[in-house]
């Protein structure tokens, strides 16, 4: 997290506020600077994607809410590709929804979302694998169709683009393309707190979340977010707006990649290439390292567990004869530090 961010944290934990109130004019604020209707500070993407369910089943209903995770006599079913898993909407079924995932891994058609849907259905959720246009990938239907088959009976498509940020445009790139809702995550690219998350979309969604969130409901109650939190995420987004107007992360992350690869491949027996996207469709490269193990007398194994037992301590990925870096979860000048180790270790 950047200074000001930390510094806005500390400064708002000397003071008792109304939590609800508190919660409004910060997503009042974000909305505006992410150009959105609405906008929700939630404990992380994955309790965004909850609160939202939870939203498009029980909507401003609060015996419906109070209910919750007991959904029968709901609308309580949620649409979700068979590949577009990546392991989160059975945390859809913890709010008392059914998953239902037409198609297959290999192939899903309009003809199967439309016949998937019911008098049942709540929302259909849709896992970002890049920006909204971007959609060549086995057994997943491009964002548009899944959105207009969406609103022609009248459902919410539901955005989960938690890894998605950079590029900043994404923050309303999914609603304005016509997505009713889409979640991020605090973390990552935005450098807020880890333990945030944030929805934005359209006003009466975020309403409903608002409605069903840990301090209007009762099933997310154990999805609390403190106001250093919320503070810390607003600091966090105008700091990263304001320094992304023309996408200064995505040119310092090309950047490391670049001198990393370029320095390695100056390494005997090594050699270096650049991946991208990454495999949740980011737009920039990683750099994969591989290793001429029988020359160099190391397995890429070996040269992993060296960087992570040495001083300083480096996580990086290991493969096979392989490793790779992600320019993502470095800080200014940590690449040389992992060449410079890299370098003492080969030489050792």
């Amino acid at each position: 997290m950047p200074p000001e961010v930390l510094r806005a944290m500390v400064e708002s934990a000397d003071a008792f506020v109304d939590l609800m109130e508190l919660q409004r004019k910060v997503g009042e604020r974000i909305a505006s600077l992410t150009k959105n209707e609405g906008a929700y500070v939630c404990a992380g993407a994955s309790a965004g994607l909850f609160i939202t369910a939870a939203a498009c089943m029980a909507g401003m209903d609060p015996d419906k809410r109070n209910r919750l995770p007991d959904a029968k006599g709901m609308n309580n079913e949620i649409i979700v590709h068979v590949h577009g898993e990546l392991g989160y909407p059975y945390i859809i079924n913890l709010t008392g929804a059914t998953i239902v995932q037409p198609g297959s891994h290999e192939s899903t058609t309009p003809d199967d979302f439309e016949s998937a849907i019911t008098d049942r259905t709540a929302a259909i959720y849709y896992m970002a694998y890049g920006p909204p246009d971007m959609f060549e990938r086995p057994g997943i239907l491009p964002l548009k169709t899944c959105i207009d088959i969406a609103h022609k009976h009248d459902l919410p498509l539901i955005v989960d683009a938690a890894a998605q940020i950079p590029p900043a445009s994404n923050l309303w790139a999914y609603t304005h393309y016509g997505a009713d809702a889409a979640m991020f995550s605090g973390g990552k690219g935005l450098c807020g707190p880890q333990s945030t998350g944030l929805i934005v979309g359209r006003k009466d969604l975020i309403e409903a979340c608002i409605f069903n969130g840990y301090l209007g409901g009762r099933i997310a109650r154990p999805m609390k977010v403190c106001k250093e939190e919320m503070i810390g995420l607003l600091v966090a987004i105008e700091l990263y707006l304001s320094r992304n107007a023309n996408d200064e992360d995505l040119q310092r992350y090309e950047h490391r990649v670049a001198y990393m690869a370029e320095a390695f491949s100056a390494i005997p027996h090594l050699t270096s290439k650049l991946t991208a996207p990454t495999d949740v469709g980011k737009p920039y490269s990683s750099i994969e390292v591989l290793l001429d193990e029988e020359a160099l007398g190391i397995t890429a194994q070996e040269l992993v567990k060296k960087l992570l037992t040495g001083i300083p301590s480096i996580a990086v990925n290991g493969g096979k004869n392989s490793m790779s870096i992600n320019p993502q979860t470095l800080g200014d000048g940590e690449e040389c530090i992992i060449v410079r180790r890299v370098k003492e270790i080969l030489t050792a």
